[in-house]
């Protein structure tokens, strides 16, 4: 199999359930580099979201961010492509929620906005701590996400939601499906992610490789939640992470280990790296 184009999920993907980088996914990266092959990070997170231990691995160039909502550069410091939502949506969609017991936050610029009434209470939201450290490093306090969206300039990234109760979550995920202007993933279990159309990882590794003038059949994509479910299944090969959603493995070329076993890695072995 030529292999030319690895895309990578990170939370449950990647990175281990302390989402830490494990050394064998590490060398399994740097093996891909070293054979010409690109390694794109693919991830729902913001760019600055993307741990220093991924970034600093010397040849990965490319990411694709807000879970296809941006193609970015890192070398070149650019943005190659966007699939933005307009704030008058995002808007919206916050008013639509506000009925739940609903934690919001929006991405817009490369960043995420908090407000403080949902910063200083993320156990409310049932938020795991690993989750609560990478919103707390993440996450600009503005007094309200609203009044801020109303008087920005431009679009927003994405809006992001966190449920303490769970059949809150599912009634809202059925109330705003029904919309035509959004797309909704998750990638947690108490969580949705809306982002604009056109805004899909799978999508996206279609669009960058494309650019990198790479037929699909040379692409191969490692994920575990919803918002992988488009790149595994447009991917050349898509491959499902052993703590995986069922309907991700159903679909996938392969299975690997958990992210706690270093799966990407064994995946990389076998059909990169001809380890196997």
């Amino acid at each position: 199999m030529d292999i030319r184009l690895v895309a990578l999920d990170l939370d449950g993907t990647l990175l281990d359930s302390h989402k830490h980088l494990s050394e064998r996914n590490r060398r399994a990266l740097e093996a891909c580099i070293a054979k010409g092959v690109y390694v794109v990070p693919c991830t729902g997170r913001t760019a600055q979201g993307i741990p220093e231990a991924i970034r600093s691995i010397s040849g990965i160039r490319y990411a694709i961010t807000i879970n296809g909502g941006m193609i970015e550069d890192a070398q070149e410091q650019i943005v190659l492509d966007r699939r933005l939502m307009e704030k008058e949506i995002a808007l919206d969609i916050i008013e639509q929620v506000k009925g739940f017991h609903v934690m919001y936050d929006i991405y817009a610029d490369g960043e995420g906005i908090s407000e403080e009434r949902f910063y200083n209470h993320l156990d409310e939201y049932k938020i795991t701590e690993e989750i609560q450290k990478l919103v707390k490093k993440t996450r600009r306090v503005v007094p309200s996400i609203i009044e801020y969206v109303k008087y920005k300039e431009g679009m927003v990234d994405k809006v992001n939601l966190f449920f303490s109760d769970l059949n809150e979550r599912k009634n809202a995920w059925e109330l705003l499906k029904k919309r035509n202007d959004v797309l909704v993933t998750s990638s947690l279990y108490n969580n949705l992610e809306i982002n604009g159309l056109g805004a899909s990882k799978g999508d996206a590794l279609l669009r960058l490789a494309s650019m990198l003038n790479l037929p699909r059949e040379s692409t191969m994509a490692c994920g575990d939640g919803d918002n992988d479910f488009s790149m595994i299944r447009l991917a050349g090969i898509g491959v499902a992470m052993g703590n995986g959603e069922e309907k991700i493995k159903e679909i996938a070329d392969y299975v690997t280990g958990s992210n706690d076993e270093s799966g990407v890695a064994q995946a990389i072995e076998a059909l990169i790296l001809d380890e196997s």
